[in-house]
């Protein structure tokens, strides 16, 4: 057989020959949107690998963005692996104390940025990002007045390159990406991905059936493109030559409505929150909205409520799928479907099915540990830790430590915990982190929100685990209302129905918001932290919280 490399440069051979014709549109504003063909994408990424080149930019370095889900900032996923240089896309929602350790731990060499981020960087600056030796600010017109030096308007940049620039043949095993892990505890880890692992990914990805990212498709990528390269979307998409639409700067919940009702939207990924946030904008709005173009809506970041799913799948027709994955995976570990022998269990066993985390997808193995390193059956009940393996798993942090704690044997240790059912679908009970033990015996605080969720008189709702002085710890719910009718009582009462007594939440907090990650996940390592500030109190002051 041939030893063709694995590289991005050839899905992107691949779309601009097969593909030229399809489009990738970014919204502007209010019904504005740019557009321009995978052909005249291709010829900009040309450019700017080009540019690079002529700007000194060398194998192996990294490249940093801060910037929103637009085309210019898809063109550096092309453009910057493309010469074997690393595009390391920085979370924006970070502190200006994490984003500066992410560049100074990364060691990135030139920056590019959106113009609404130019203050931020400035900030960065002055606390100290010694490496990078350049500037590059995306946007349209003349620069803004900045402190940044040397700095370089995009389009300038771009200029200096050539359409016909050819990219260089290298080991498919060469970095081509690098994301950082969001941080809930301890300083971000740093993952490398290869050109490898990414066309996998991708492939993996283009064979799912209820994903179904094919020519057809139309798809509205809104999680982040700095989270797990956009969940690896934007590749799979351009892979496959879908429509790819993207979000443009600040968009909000509505923005999302708008473009699926302009553009015909067939798909879309985003956080839970997300498609709580649309529903929510489409029930309070005074237009009725067309949104029935929209088949998938893919959620991740925890299981979607039964709630939102049926709210979907009843108002428009749209189905509601989700998958476990996790950035040291690049990022997908599995993706839930029902399998057609399991498909004429009737309507709840299907549900119940489809709020597991799904079953590995092609490539990826997985197994779950007892307590004393025993592989435990794929029985639905044998409860332990998750380890995966695959092409596209970290095999060791980005210069970090760490790596011996996660990385043994050849498997990634995740930090969930959960069973696997006989069919090969993953059960996921918590993080290792979020399991509450209350007298001795374990609590999930996935299987309470979930149950919460379900409630229709619940928005959104998180569980943590607070000191007891009994019991060490015990649950306590935070619940954002849909209806201010909700009572603490109801809900106990709710759960009694599903749940032993002991696993009852002592309290129920509600709440105008629950905190969230930077990349959309309950943050409960905050709510921890200030209840253990100033307990319940200080919880409800925080967050708005008026009690029934």
């Amino acid at each position: 057989m041939m030893d063709e490399q694995l590289l991005l440069s050839g899905l992107l051979w691949r779309t601009e020959r097969l593909f030229h014709d399809k489009k990738i549109i970014t919204r502007l504003g209010p019904g504005e949107y740019h557009s321009y063909t995978y052909a005249d994408y291709a010829k900009r990424v040309r450019k700017l690998a080009g540019a690079l080149t002529e700007f000194g930019v060398r194998p192996g370095e990294r490249v940093g963005t801060i910037a929103w889900n637009h085309y210019r900032h898809f063109e550096t996923y092309f453009g910057v692996p493309g010469i074997g240089a690393v595009l390391h896309t920085i979370n924006m929602r970070l502190f200006p104390e994490q984003q500066a350790y992410l560049i100074n731990h990364a060691e990135d060499s030139v920056l590019i940025i959106d113009e609404d981020q130019i203050p931020v960087v400035e900030q960065l600056v002055d606390m100290g990002i010694p490496t990078v030796r350049a500037f590059i600010v995306m946007g349209d017109g003349p620069l803004p007045e900045t402190s940044l030096d040397p700095v370089y308007r995009y389009e300038d940049v771009l200029a200096r390159g050539s359409e016909d620039f050819e990219f260089p043949e290298f080991d498919e095993h060469t970095a081509s990406a690098m994301c950082y892990t969001s941080a809930t505890t301890g300083d971000p880890k740093g993952v490398l991905y290869s050109h490898r692992a990414m066309v996998l990914q991708a492939m993996c990805l283009a064979m799912h059936d209820k994903l179904n990212m094919s020519e057809s498709q139309v798809w509205l990528e809104v999680a982040p493109m700095f989270h797990c390269n956009g969940w690896n979307i934007p590749h799979t998409a351009l892979l496959q030559g879908a429509t790819l639409v993207l979000p443009g700067i600040h968009p909000s919940d509505g923005d999302y409505v708008e473009m699926v009702a302009d553009l015909g939207v067939t798909g879309m990924n985003g956080a839970v929150t997300i498609g709580t946030m649309m529903r929510d904008f489409v029930r309070a709005s005074d237009r009725q909205w067309d949104l029935s173009s929209l088949k998938t809506m893919w959620l991740g970041g925890q299981a979607p409520s039964r709630a939102i799913t049926e709210w979907w799948e009843q108002t428009y027709g749209t189905h509601v799928v989700q998958g476990y994955g996790m950035t040291e995976c690049t990022p997908q570990i599995c993706f839930n479907f029902t399998k057609s022998t399991l498909a004429d269990q009737g309507e709840e066993a299907v549900y119940a099915l489809r709020q597991k985390g799904g079953q590995p997808i092609p490539l990826m193995k997985i197994k779950v540990l007892g307590e004393e390193g025993q592989e435990l059956p794929w029985d639905g009940t044998s409860v332990g830790d998750f380890w995966v393996r695959s092409p596209f798993t970290a095999s060791e942090y980005y210069h970090d430590e760490r790596t011996k704690e996660n990385m043994v044997g050849g498997w990634f240790r995740t930090g969930d915990v959960g069973a696997i059912d006989e069919h090969g679908y993953v059960i996921i009970k918590d993080r290792s982190k979020d399991l509450i033990k209350s007298g001795g015996e374990w609590i999930s605080s996935i299987d309470l929100e979930n149950a919460l969720m379900a409630h229709p008189k619940v928005r959104e709702a998180t569980v943590v685990s607070v000191p007891h002085e009994k019991w060490l710890e015990r649950p306590l719910a935070c619940v954002v209302p849909s209806d201010d009718s909700i009572t603490e009582e109801e809900l106990r009462e709710y759960l009694m129905g599903s749940f032993a007594k002991w696993w009852i939440p002592d309290a129920f907090l509600f709440v105008s918001q629950v905190p969230k990650t930077s990349v959309g996940k309950y943050n409960k390592k905050e709510i921890r932290a200030i209840y253990g500030a100033g307990g319940a109190d200080e919880v409800r002051a925080r967050f708005g919280l008026t009690v029934a």
